[in-house]
């Protein structure tokens, strides 16, 4: 038996010892290997979330910075829309004014021409009348006046015809 103990014991320190040796094979050659892979892909998955938190921070911002100039622009669409809307307010007003301005001219311009057509009408019934006044009063008379006469008799006549078509 105690050639089976030793056997045994042996093949157990012989384990030991190939343990042992595996151990620090491992430890000093393979397990540093381990780790700086471990260690680097825990940096890289740490960049890979600091990269993704940084595209996030900057997506965020760049959302803040359009819905931003979304409002600038839909403030100044509306200021644009309330100019053109004061614009053509104005236009209208202006227009409206040079209408009634044209539509003054052209009555006062109508009023200007009737009255000239009536003092023409006037003076033209005036010298008939004064045409017909001495025919009337050579007739009456039988004779000629005078110049002086003449004049004065029209003038007359003319002031009395001016009264009646007045009245």
């Amino acid at each position: 038996m105690a050639a089976g103990l030793l056997d045994l014991s042996l093949s157990i320190v012989v384990e030991i010892v190939a343990f042992v040796a595996m151990i620090l094979i491992l430890g000093r050659w393979v397990y540093p290997r381990v780790m700086d892979a471990a260690e680097g892909r825990q940096r890289r998955i740490g960049e890979q979330l600091a990269a993704a938190e940084r595209a996030r921070q900057e997506a965020q911002q760049s959302l803040g910075e359009a819905q931003a100039s979304f409002a600038e622009a839909r403030s100044r669409a509306a200021e644009i829309i309330e100019g053109a809307n004061r614009s053509a307010e104005q236009l209208r007003g202006d227009l409206r004014s040079r209408a009634e301005e044209e539509a003054r001219r052209i009555v006062e311009g109508a009023v200007r021409d009737i009255e000239a057509e009536r003092q023409k009408a006037v003076d033209s019934v005036r010298g008939q009348v004064a045409d017909l006044v001495v025919a009337a009063t050579e007739k009456v008379v039988g004779e000629t006046l005078d110049e002086q006469r003449h004049r004065s008799l029209i003038e007359r006549a003319i002031a009395q015809v001016g009264e009646d078509s007045r009245n």
